[in-house]
């Protein structure tokens, strides 16, 4: 495997239970069940689930009044952009 494809896999890894962990702490909500820790849902966004996470916030209307969701994902969807940007161009380009 390509070095990109090592980091789309990794994306992609990160990116699904980034997305599960959100429908399920909305579906906690909702019921008023156990939730997830917001310190969780943060650390799958840091580890790269961000931009996920943020799609899927905005599509069932989850922590969206939360500033640090609102600013934090972007953040780190910004972070991570660069590093792709960065891993792009030192793995792949040289």
């Amino acid at each position: 495997m390509d070095a990109w494809q090592y980091i789309l896999v990794y994306y992609i890894s990160i990116s699904i239970p980034s997305v599960i962990i959100t429908v399920y702490d909305k579906i906690a909500a909702i019921k008023k069940a156990v939730r997830i820790p917001e310190r969780t849902l943060m650390t799958f966004a840091a580890l790269g689930g961000a931009a996920a996470m943020y799609v899927t916030m905005k599509a069932i209307r989850h922590k969206t009044l939360h500033k640090k969701f609102m600013i934090g994902l972007p953040v780190f969807i910004i972070l991570h952009t660069l590093i792709i940007g960065l891993s792009y161009y030192f793995l792949i380009t040289k």
